[in-house]
């Protein structure tokens, strides 16, 4: 038996005795009643790993398949992107069809996002690299046809006030992915390797300006690192079948310090 699902009732019941006799006792417990559904109704569920890992799973395609219609239509290059991201995960027959039948949902006008949103932030417990996470792969596929559409941005804004990330954090998450994939187009295009943008953009990766210090560098490059260690989220709830996405988020923030490192002599 859990005392908080009581504590409503003994604190009412104590003050009303105290201050009312057997009347206020009476009063006091339905009060205090009161209080303990409330608090049931409102406190975080307890959520195991794999519920919590299940949540993230769903969640991730039902927010991606809303972005991919938010503008009226899905384009080839946002189901390719969609199709790309399973790849990435490494999906299996089962999960595959999941992933998509999620997608689909997504679709729907339907779709009550706000609670679907309600529901991840109790699974993940505020934690911010998870929510990171979740962000940095609904930015990539609002990218996915090359630009963030008004539509998309404005979905993405509802996102962030479920999720409590201010417009300061998304904007930085946001340049980092976005510098992220030009890192990656860049790694195809001989004019970018040879201009200062490769430079540039491995700065934005890292989310430090060009004019910071080696000990900034070094402290950014640490954190991302930390923050987005597979074997880390995994233990915080993201789904396994994520890993692959998260060594690859890993492999682009090692990059860009080398990169960065290199040029200035290290």
């Amino acid at each position: 038996m859990n005392i908080k699902h009581f504590a409503g009732k003994i604190i009412g019941a104590t003050l009303g005795l105290m201050f009312g006799g057997p009347f206020g006792l009476f009063l006091g417990v339905l009060v205090g009643n009161a209080f303990d559904q409330m608090y049931a109704r409102n406190r975080p569920e307890s959520i195991g790993k794999g519920n919590s890992q299940n949540i993230f799973f769903r969640v991730t395609f039902l927010v991606m398949g809303q972005l991919a219609k938010s503008d009226g239509r899905v384009s080839q290059q946002e189901i390719e992107q969609a199709q790309f991201i399973m790849n990435q995960m490494g999906l299996n027959e089962n999960q595959r069809r999941e992933a998509i039948g999620y997608f689909t949902e997504g679709k729907s006008a339907h779709l009550d996002l706000t609670r679907e949103l309600q529901q991840f932030m109790r699974s993940v417990s505020h934690r911010g690299s998870l929510i990171q996470m979740f962000l940095e792969i609904q930015l990539s596929m609002a990218y996915a046809d090359g630009k963030l559409s008004i539509e998309e941005k404005h979905l993405l804004d509802k996102v962030c006030r479920v999720l409590g990330i201010s417009a300061l954090q998304f904007e930085f998450i946001h340049a980092r992915v976005r510098a992220s994939q030009e890192q990656f187009r860049g790694q195809f295009n001989e004019t970018f390797t040879s201009t200062g943008n490769e430079l540039k953009t491995a700065y934005g990766v890292l989310g430090v300006n060009s004019d910071a210090s080696d000990s900034e560098v070094k402290k950014a490059y640490r954190k991302l690192m930390s923050q987005h260690h597979p074997d880390k989220l995994v233990a915080k709830g993201l789904p396994e079948a994520m890993m692959k996405i998260a060594k690859e988020k890993t492999q682009e923030i090692q990059t860009a310090y080398d990169k960065v490192r290199k040029a200035r002599g290290k």
